[in-house]
């Protein structure tokens, strides 16, 4: 499991979006704008009495090329789509309150992003045989599946289909596409948002029509059943293909069959639309179909494409010429109505439907159509004004509806010269009808408030949330109080000023931007290259000068960031890339450099320690796009070389030693935008697009040797891609960060494949290796401040330090002006942490990976013998080593933490970090919280408070894995620096129980995610995760298992708190364990039946988690986890959920334990170990003893020498073997002790002499005697039996192997049971039992050496006298035997019985004829003595003498009338119960003894 927190740095200025795409989701009110340059922005919607509000929370980064299109889906078990159990509330909708997103970009990525937890649960990405993904519809019957049209034409042409067009983007000549005589190609495929997988293809090949626009899913009118794909291009022609609801739920292998019948139910209208003119939009409502032009609407029946009317828009606001210019349609949709949930259910149909249409100015009119009796009616409703904007500003405008209001989505670009300031604009209109005093509707929609991201981004760059202008989000808020209507002019006043908002000075917007990370430990700079040509170094202080041990760590809290600036390029600065030397470049000292392309066709090659500029290269005849370094184990001379692609198509290799152009890789077809370097091979593969044969676009692969430069092979279509992905998983298996970015570059993490699969533990030190060194690795591992000083150092092995390459910080830039850092916190707590040499057979794939020649030493330090170690090794620089890793672990915490905590919140928390921990606030920073999700993408929040505690308060996961990290952390400091223990408490409490304290509405950490880190390496983390588990179990039991006092509490807090239960609180928080109105009706109106079906669903819901991508889990991790936290709950909280719960959870919790599996089996079997007594011996009583028998097998198979023959490491590992001996067998023995004596007596003879069972048995006896001795009472017989059997020497292998563990046990039993005694010379062995029946009682004596029964002492009552005791006492259950001793020389043994106080003496020794006889006849006893009653006994013990037992005066004391009324079982339990083992016989000289109780003297008594 993968603990990863992420922290966003902001640039000064706004990021660019412009938006192509938008989705909304109405549980909670979500809305989604994707973006022009791959990024997504989440905006929360908030009404209030008076005003509604929306801003923007986080940026989703999973794309890296434009997105295509958004769409809402449901990512749940088709059978249990109506109620998702993974979270922790229970859900009554089946899809708005499971809503997810999906979202897909021109580069064939899909990605799923889940609303509840905030994070990517699934990114995938399409076969290259699809295509392009350019629209996704939701498929209506079951939202989990979406239908993807995809085309293959060109990446440019892409955004013409979308429903969110610019002015200038909408206007396409149709001479070029009727120029297309060639029908295209197109895909239409059906993809489950669970797994990202293609479950049916429903079209491909060449389409009927023109190339594809628009794209729905439609029900056929004939058959409401079947449903079809409607296909149309920008001239109307529709093509219609059916779906098949039979493959969705099946898998590929079906595809094929349906697609042949699909095609041949192909159905084409090709309606004289052609002459009309350009198709803006298709929108479609049960069986009609609108298709938009820009000046009309045309209407037609689904099923006989009959035009049914007609609504033109030339005379209304929606095209009207003005200073603008002529305005047109762009757009149009059917509006939802409030009981379209009814009628679909119903199966009526509406009179009328609600009809939206806008134009690229931002006015939009809502028609009001109905069809009934052959008669299409159209009314408007109501209008939205124009948005009024400067003449030269570029509009782009959607509409999407949320509930009962519109959202107009604009896109602003201010200055036209710069195509790269998009801003995005959210307006909200009420669709709610007001009538005015004359009783006539408002014929202008009132709008209720506004959001404009990114305003007062610079000013706010505070991160005091106190301040309302905080930077990043602040949402400028109309609020419309009069019930006036708003006018177009009051609308216009609105933005008549505002461009500044949306505009900022060139120099200041980033157009590129990477983080230095030149050593394995931590980022030391963030370079942002500006619009203007100016390149600014923004370097991390708090690590300059931990780089080595020779270094100086030095943390200076008062001390602010430097800058460094570079300017030279005369255009925008496109890439940047970041490399230290391996060798020397000649006539010149550098050692750092800064590489940088720009728009103005050159590559500046900069000194980073000097500021100066090296050397100006013009090997490009276009903008320079990338900038792609060596990789780890590229040889010298290539690697200190670097590549260059420009939009020349063409690659440039220059050398940084001969500052001058080394290869030239020329010929593409294009601009290559996908380049990687496998340096250990030593070939470039270069991804393009070949169009020359438009409309059939296909990517081409260009591979080029390295070193001769030839062009080796050129792959083109689905091979291209096949083989550049070969490439990009060789390349990051032997990464060292795991990716393909090379080096420090600019170039985004998302536009490369990453490959986590790839192991980076392969990348190991090989130490019989010559010259295998981490400088390329590591770079030079030096500071700039302090390069001539570590020249003077002295040689450590650093080899022996870095042994596992762990990074704990991982630096990307997903977009320009945006850096991430990524904390791992598994190796932030051991950054250094050396690992156990591999198995054998990966020894070749180590050597080939650390074979470096010519490689420098890390930092100036070289080895010095031939083995790559340092063989005189003084203690002195072990111990500077020692704490130089001591210090990089500490300031690694520090640097941590100074970026993940939430400052401001605790003003005293803060001051004592400051002060006493020594962090330093990164107030020279815009900084934010993040959540990683799968393979690589990111959900940034902007840098506002608000939106950072949206984060906390919508996602569990998130708030697991921050708070799980920061109590962590604070835990490992108190062991790092005892002199922050104070600080580091009070951070833990804080995100402990503080934090949620100050905002109780937060979500609780999410308890699966806990219970998965129990088992960690790290013990901080265990203890960690073990704290907030506690803590917030109260609050995060999940509703399924929740009790109705569980639900009454959650109430009251919520009613102390001043938490309101409105609609939107319960459907927005899905995570929230907290049970609303909502469940507590649901539990009242279902039957226990249902309940327990819910139960059980949600123990077996692992498809349903969110938190498993978040970790890098799997299903199992899933599905285990709810078993883990089911169980702990039962045993820890019993009263707050359901008495049922222990019923359902206890077997799959056994089967867990018996799975063996390494994360969670130990957790299982210590849960089942402690809760065995008090809750789970009810439930699996009867199957203790077969549990046993299975545990015993398993000890049995993975313990013998077969497996560990068979392989060098058993099969089950070491930690859940201790667990299972050392506390479940003992729990298991305890609950049912005569079970545990009856399978391990039968192990004796069923399993083999050797074998290690009979070793557990025996230590688990021991452990039971120490642990619970009185259980084992009335069975000592059958223990001591089974101890002695294990010392047969007629079994010599038994006995050899089982001797010392079994003398272990006598010795262990001999101290805790009086009853049981030894001779000094362990030679013989005497047991009595300690409760039974009187007249049976006796004494059996063992022969130690020959392990036989040599004698059997009669103690059944005193000599003499047996007629004179009455009946009932003696034929009555009593305790006989509280206490022996052997005589000194071994020949006699005393006797001590409480009941009737006596003390018995035997004489052991016979003559040899009695030996060889083996008389076993009971022996009665040479003398009694009679004890008084006094001071000192048990309270239980009879006072009066033998005489006043036969008198029956003390009957009366000895039977009360409660112990008359009990049964056998139940005065067994109490004798059990009262039972004392503390009396003790010694020996005083060789005819006295001593009884003592409770280490006290009672009598001494001669015999």
């Amino acid at each position: 499991m993968q603990c990863r927190s992420v922290a966003c740095i902001w640039s000064g200025t706004p990021p660019i979006h412009r938006v192509t795409a938008a989705a909304a989701l109405n549980h909670p009110p979500t809305l989604y704008t994707g973006g022009s340059d791959g990024s997504i922005l989440w905006w929360n919607l908030s009404n209030n009495d008076s005003h509604s509000e929306i801003k923007p929370i986080a940026m989703l980064c999973g794309h890296a090329a434009p997105i295509a299109d958004l769409g809402i889906c449901c990512p749940v078990v088709s059978g249990e789509k109506n109620t998702d159990y993974s979270s922790n509330v229970a859900l009554n909708s089946c899809f708005n309150h499971d809503g997810a997103l999906i979202s897909a970009c021109t580069d064939r990525m899909l990605c799923v992003w889940s609303r509840s937890s905030g994070h990517c649960r699934r990114r995938r990405k399409l076969p290259p045989w699809v295509g392009s993904p350019s629209i996704i519809r939701t498929l209506p019957w079951n939202p989990r599946y979406a239908c993807v049209g995809c085309c293959f034409i060109d990446a440019a042409h892409l955004s013409d289909h979308h429903l969110i067009e610019s002015a200038e983007g909408g206007e396409i000549s149709m001479d070029k596409e009727s120029q297309n005589r060639k029908h295209p190609k197109c895909t239409v495929v059906i993809v489950d948002t669970y797994t990202l997988t293609i479950v049916q293809t429903v079209f491909h090949g060449n389409l009927s029509i023109g190339p594809l626009k628009f794209m729905d899913v439609v029900s056929s009118v004939d058959d409401g059943e079947k449903h079809l794909s409607l296909l149309a291009d920008s001239f109307g022609k529709l093509q219609l293909v059916p779906l098949s609801r039979k493959s969705h739920h099946g898998d590929e292998g079906e595809t094929g069959l349906q697609r042949n019948s699909s095609q041949q139910e192909i159905e084409i209208w090709e309606d004289g639309l052609v002459e009309a003119g350009q198709v803006v939009s298709i929108a479609t409502c049960r069986n009609i179909v609108a298709t938009v032009l820009k000046d009309r609407s045309i209407f037609r029946q689904l099923g006989s494409a009959i035009t049914i009317g007609v609504i033109f828009f030339m005379n209304n606001i929606l095209c009207t010429d003005g200073d603008y210019g002529q305005a047109h349609v762009v757009g149009a949709m059917f509006l939802e109505r409030n009981d379209s949930g009814n009628a679909q259910v119903t199966g009526e149909t509406h009179e009328s439907e609600n009809f939206l249409v806008w134009s690229n100015r931002g006015s939009a009119i809502v028609y009001m159509i109905s069809y009934l009796n052959n008669t299409f009616i159209s009314e408007p409703l109501c209008e939205i004004p124009a948005a009024s904007y400067p003449l030269d500003a570029r509009l782009s405008f959607s509409f999407i509806q949320l509930r009962q209001i519109l959202l107009r989505i604009e896109s602003v670009c201010f200055n036209v010269e710069d195509p790269f300031q998009w801003r995005p604009r959210v307006t909200i209109w009420s669709l709610h009808q007001k009538r005015d005093d004359h009783g006539k509707l408002f014929h202008e929609c009132k709008m209720l408030g506004e959001g404009i991201s990114f305003v007062g981004w610079i000013s706010g760059a505070s991160l005091d949330h106190k301040n309302e202008s905080l930077g990043g989000c602040k949402t400028k808020l109309t609020s419309i109080q009069s019930s006036v209507s708003f006018s177009e002019k009051t609308v216009n006043s609105l933005h008549t000023d505002d461009s500044s908002c949306y505009s900022v000075p060139k120099g200041q917007i980033v157009s590129s931007s990477m983080v230095i990370s030149e050593n394995l430990y931590a980022p030391s700079a963030i370079i942002y290259g500006f619009f203007s040509g100016e390149i600014q170094v923004v370097w991390f202080n708090m690590f300059r000068g931990l780089d080595s041990p020779t270094g100086s760590p030095r943390l200076e809290v008062d001390s602010h960031i430097s800058r460094q600036t570079f300017a030279g390029h005369t255009g925008a600065i496109l890439c940047l890339a970041a490399h230290r030397m391996v060798g020397a470049a000649k006539g010149w000292s550098f050692s750092l450099v800064l590489i940088s392309g720009s728009i103005d066709c050159t590559v500046r090659i900069w000194d980073l320690d000097s500021g100066n500029l090296i050397t100006v290269m013009h090997q490009h005849l276009g903008p320079v796009r990338q900038i792609v370094l060596s990789p780890v184990r590229t040889e010298r001379p290539w690697s200190d070389c670097f590549l260059s692609v420009g939009e020349d198509s063409c690659v440039a290799l220059t050398s940084l030693e001969t500052l001058r152009v080394e290869r030239m890789f020329p010929g593409h077809p294009n601009y290559p935008e996908k380049v990687v370097w496998d340096g250990a091979r030593g070939y470039i593969a270069c991804l393009c697009r070949d169009h020359s044969r438009i409309p059939d676009v296909a990517d081409v692969l260009y591979i080029w040797d390295v070193k001769t430069g030839a062009r080796e092979r050129v792959l083109r279509g689905t091979a291209s891609h096949s083989m550049f992905d070969h490439f990009c998983k060789e390349i990051s298996m032997t990464s060292v960060s795991g990716c393909l970015l090379n080096g420090n570059t600019s170039v985004s993490s998302l536009l490369l494949p990453i490959h986590e699969d790839g192991s980076l533990s392969q990348y190991n030190l090989n130490n019989s290796e010559s010259g295998a060194t981490l400088s390329k690795m590591t770079g030079s591992g030096t500071s700039l401040a302090n390069i001539s000083k570590l020249n003077s150092g002295k040689a450590l092995p650093i080899t022996q330090v870095f042994r596992s390459i762990k990074q704990p910080i991982k630096c990307f830039c997903p977009y320009p002006g945006i850096a991430t850092l990524t904390f791992d916190l598994a190796a932030l707590i051991n950054p250094c942490q050396k690992q156990e040499p591999k198995a054998k057979d990966g020894d070749k794939r180590e050597n080939s990976f650390t074979k470096e020649q010519g490689r420098a030493t890390f930092g100036p330090h070289h080895m010095t013998s031939d083995d790559g170690f340092n063989t005189d090794r003084s203690s002195t620089d072990a111990i500077e080593e020692h704490d130089w890793i001591r210090s990089l672990e500490e300031y690694l915490v520090r640097f941590s933490l100074s970026f993940l905590h939430l400052w401001d919140i605790d003003s005293g928390l803060d001051e004592l970090l400051i002060t006493d921990m020594k962090l330093k606030r990164p107030n020279d920073f815009i900084v934010s919280s993040g959540l990683q999700g799968d393979k690589g993408s990111l959900t940034l929040t902007f840098p506002d408070f608000t939106a950072s505690l949206e984060l906390w308060k919508s996602s569990s996961e998130f708030s697991a894995m921050r708070s799980l990290t920061m109590v962590s952390l604070a835990q490992h400091m108190i062991s790092l620096s005892h002199s922050s223990s104070a600080a580091s408490s009070a951070l833990a409490a804080f995100y402990t129980r503080n934090f949620a304290d100050k905002f109780p509405d937060i979500k609780p950490p999410l308890l699966q995610l806990l219970v998965s880190f129990w088992q960690d390496e790290s013990e901080h983390v265990r203890m960690a995760a073990w704290s907030l588990f506690h803590c917030a179990a109260s609050r995060a039991i999940p509703a399924p298992l929740c009790s109705q006092q569980a639900t009454h509490h959650a109430k009251h807090v919520k009613s102390l708190t001043g938490i309101g239960e409105s609609e939107h609180e319960i459907s927005r928080n899905e995570g929230t364990p907290v049970v609303g109105f909502s469940f507590e009706h649901l539990m009242e109106t279902q039957t226990s039946q249902f309940e327990e079906n819910k139960l059980l669903a949600w123990l077996q819901s692992y498809e349903m988690q969110d938190w498993i991508s978040c970790v890098g889990g799997t299903s199992q991790d899933a599905m285990t986890s709810h078993i883990i936290v089911a169980a702990a709950l039962v045993i820890w909280y019993p009263s707050l959920v359901k008495p049922s719960v222990a019923t359902f959870v206890v077997q799959p919790l056994v089967k867990l334990v018996m799975a063996m599996n390494e994360k969670y089996s130990s957790t299982a079997a210590e849960l089942l170990a402690e809760g065995m007594e008090s809750t789970w011996k009810a439930c699996i009583g009867s199957e203790i003893p077969r549990l046993i028998g299975d545990i015993f097998f398993q000890i049995e198979c993975v313990s013998g020498p077969s497996a560990n023959s068979a392989r060098g490491n058993p099969a089950v590992p070491a930690s859940i073997r201790e667990t299972l001996v050392e506390t479940l067998l003992p729990s298991l023995a305890m609950a049912d002790i005569l079970g545990f004596l009856t399978v391990i007596e039968s192990q004796i003879w069923s399993t083999a002499s050797d074998s290690p069972v009979h070793l557990v048995s025996l230590m688990t006896l021991v452990r039971v005697v120490r642990g619970s001795p009185r259980n084992l009472v009335q069975y000592l017989d059958k223990v001591v039996n089974f101890i002695l059997q294990t010392m047969d020497p007629g079994n010599s292998v038994m006995r050899k192997t089982c001797l010392q563990c079994s003398m272990t046990a006598l010795r262990d039993i001999v101290r805790v049971f009086p009853m049981v005694a030894m001779n000094e010379s362990s030679t013989k062995l005497a047991f009595g039992g300690a409760i039974g029946e009187i007249n049976s009682a006796s004494i059996r004596v063992y022969d130690m050496q020959s392990v036989t029964k040599i004698k059997v002492l009669d103690a059944s009552g005193p000599p003499g006298l047996p007629s004179l005791l009455s009946g009932a006492p003696e034929m009555s259950v009593t305790t006989l035997i509280s206490a022996l001793s052997f005589s000194p020389d071994g020949e006699g043994l005393v006797a001590f019985s409480e009941h009737g106080l006596m003390i018995r003496w035997w004489s052991l020794g016979s003559v040899w004829w009695e030996k060889l006889s083996r008389n076993l006849a009971p022996v009665q006893c040479t003398k009694v003595i009679f004890v008084p009653p006094g001071e000192g006994f048990s309270p239980n013990t009879s006072r009066s003498s033998i005489m006043g037992s036969v008198l029956g005066h003390d009957r009366e004391a000895n039977s009360p009338e409660s112990a008359k009324s009990l049964n056998y079982a139940d005065r067994l339990k109490l004798l059990i119960h009262n039972l004392d083992l503390s009396y003790g016989l010694e020996w005083i000289g060789k005819r006295n003894v001593l009884l003592k109780r409770h280490g006290l003297e009672i009598g001494n008594f001669p015999l």
